[in-house]
């Protein structure tokens, strides 16, 4: 009897240390407690939301702490650790205080429970439950829970892998229990099974990717820097190769384009050239200079003909039809 005396007292010890630090270090967001005795002493482990408050300035609270530890509770060589809590959404504690201060500060106990399991599942755990219970809307007690994913009541995937938190709000009508349940994202639950190929001797067996993971198995190969530089350069290839034949269309029509511009419009026909001499030619002063007239065609040369003709025989119509101008004798001579 006496070894069970001492397990009850030690753990009565331990529970009384627990509610005196949750109480010490309630502002900080308190998310669990861890005790280990070592040849050196009792190590006590801190899981806070926010360590600097409970470390305070040059550590005077922490020292405070381990005092009070030391002499209250009479645990030998106390050593506080503060370990910060790495997802404060995924803590039952943590968790538990919230909505308890939730309740006390008003909200209706249907929106705070539905807003704390989904806020939970959001974070990426696999399932989580919160009760309430005490007197929410009337005099009589009643009790109400609200569950999301994968719950374990009982049983090793239980105790390894969900994690509880437990808080009490006051309120006018009474007391309201708060108790938070949320299962680990890592957690391995027995019904998912992993089948695996059966292989020919001498080689490793490859696991298939289970349905429920997204990322990728461990034994896959990791891309490493030399495959992403051959993937670039292949997708450089491709864009290059897609792009060459309409660099070449729009190369062959700027040069028809060029070309078509610097050919003129009408054609000068060369003569071949000669071995005889070219001809002296005469420096003529430029008021002498006669634009010589381009050859005439055929066409021009009937017109002008036509011309011509039409000129003179209005010139012996007008010859004709002009009044004959009376004959001018020799002039008179003056007396």
């Amino acid at each position: 009897m006496t070894s069970e005396r001492k397990f009850i007292t030690e753990n009565i010890r331990r529970l009384l240390l627990k509610e005196f630090l949750m109480k010490e270090t309630k502002k900080a967001g308190f998310g669990g407690l861890d005790i280990k005795r070592t040849p050196m002493g009792t190590r006590v482990t801190l899981i806070i939301e926010r360590p600097g408050l409970v470390i305070g300035r040059k550590g005077s609270t922490i020292k405070a702490l381990t005092h009070a530890v030391e002499t209250d509770f009479t645990f030998d060589n106390p050593q506080i650790e503060v370990q910060e809590v790495q997802d404060a959404n995924l803590n039952g504690q943590i968790m538990a205080e919230r909505l308890a201060s939730a309740l006390e500060r008003g909200w209706h106990f249907r929106r705070a429970g539905h807003s704390t399991v989904r806020r939970i599942m959001d974070s990426g755990a696999k399932g989580c439950q919160v009760i309430l219970s005490g007197k929410l809307t009337g005099q009589r007690h009643r009790t109400e829970k609200f569950k999301a994913g994968h719950i374990k009541y009982c049983g090793e995937p239980k105790l390894l892998w969900m994690e509880e938190g437990y808080a009490v709000a006051k309120k006018k009508l009474g007391t309201i229990g708060v108790k938070v349940q949320i299962m680990d994202p890592a957690a391995v639950l027995p019904d998912e099974v992993k089948i695996r190929k059966l292989t020919p001797t001498g080689e490793t067996e490859v696991p298939e990717k289970p349905k429920s993971e997204a990322k990728p198995y461990p034994t896959d190969k990791p891309k490493t820097s030399t495959d992403k530089k051959t993937d670039k350069k292949e997708v450089l290839d491709n864009v290059a190769k897609k792009a060459e034949p309409k660099k070449a269309t729009e190369g062959k029509k700027k040069v028809d384009e060029a070309k078509a511009e610097a050919k003129p419009k009408d054609k000068k026909v060369t003569p071949p050239p000669t071995n005889t001499p070219p001809a002296e030619t005469k420096k003529v002063a430029p008021e002498d200079k006669k634009a010589e007239p381009a050859p005439a065609t055929p066409v021009a040369k009937e017109a002008k003909t036509e011309a011509k003709a039409d000129a003179k025989a209005e010139a012996n119509i007008e010859t004709t039809l002009a009044p004959a101008k009376p004959a001018e004798g020799p002039p008179k001579k003056e007396e």
